[in-house]
């Protein structure tokens, strides 16, 4: 896989990693993206909250296939529209798999797709003000440890935050 497969681009106001200094806003969509909410191609919001890290990374994949079939990236049109789908159900896997093992898990997803400009954010909220770091070079051999690599890898950015309005915690994003 291509390194930012998925493509991204720029937004300011949070702290992001995409291997040129830039800030992350979203992943580009599919080739056939749709309005379902019948706003006119303006921003779509879809949250999720997690009341436990049990059955977080399943409820998280799903809820996020359900998004992107009603925002028309599912079916996809071409085996390209279907790599970029694919790649935003594992890296939202790899956000919320992050949040279960080194927080007290996640709290909230967050989808927000526009249509006008096919970008995709995905955040994932969680209680711990400790910001993701990518570990140092492990061997790829050995199990753990490369889920922000993954990030990095297909969605060229992501970052973190703090909670708007002062709250406790952070909000992972890419």
């Amino acid at each position: 896989m291509s390194r930012g497969r998925a493509g991204v681009t720029g937004s300011p106001g949070a702290s992001g990693h995409d291997g040129h200094g830039g800030r992350g806003e979203g992943v580009g969509g599919g080739g056939r993206n749709r309005d379902s909410g019948g706003n006119g191609g303006g921003p779509q919001v879809r949250q999720l909250a997690l009341n436990s890290s049990g059955g977080a990374v399943t409820r998280c994949r799903d809820f996020t296939a359900a998004a992107l079939t009603d925002w028309g990236w599912l079916p996809a049109a071409t085996t390209e529209d279907q790599e970029r789908a694919d790649d935003v159900l594992l890296m939202v896997s790899e956000l919320v798999t992050n949040a279960c093992l080194h927080t007290d898990g996640p709290e909230r997803l967050v989808l927000r797709h526009t249509p006008a400009t096919g970008l995709f954010r995905a955040e994932v909220h969680d209680p711990s003000p400790t910001h993701p770091r990518a570990k140092t070079s492990r061997s790829p051999a050995l199990p753990g440890g490369h889920g922000l690599m993954v990030l990095g890898r297909l969605a060229g950015a992501w970052g973190s935050e703090a909670k708007p309005d002062g709250a406790p915690g952070k909000v992972v994003w890419l």
